[in-house]
C-alpha cells in the first residue's frame, strides 16, 4: 500500500515539475550515469542553476520569453 502511495506522489512530483519547466534532477543523474559515466555530475543547485539560466537567460542577459 504505501508503495503505491509513493509512486502516485513521485508521477504527481514529475508532472507538476514539467508543468511549470523544472526539469528533473533525478531523471539528470539517470542519464548521467548511464550515458556519460566518465563526466561528473552537477550538484542538484548547479543543475537547478544551469537550468534557469537556460530558460530565463538564453539571449545575452534578456529574458527571451514575453511572460
Amino acid at each position: 500500500m504505501f508503495d503505491a502511495v509513493r509512486e502516485v506522489i513521485k508521477y504527481r512530483n514529475q508532472f507538476l515539475d514539467l508543468l511549470v519547466g523544472v526539469p528533473n534532477y533525478e531523471r539528470y543523474v539517470e542519464h548521467m550515469r548511464e550515458h556519460h559515466p566518465d563526466e561528473p555530475i552537477q550538484s542538484r543547485d548547479q543543475f537547478f542553476r544551469e537550468a534557469q539560466d537556460a530558460r530565463y537567460n538564453a539571449k545575452g542577459g534578456k529574458v527571451s520569453r514575453c511572460c
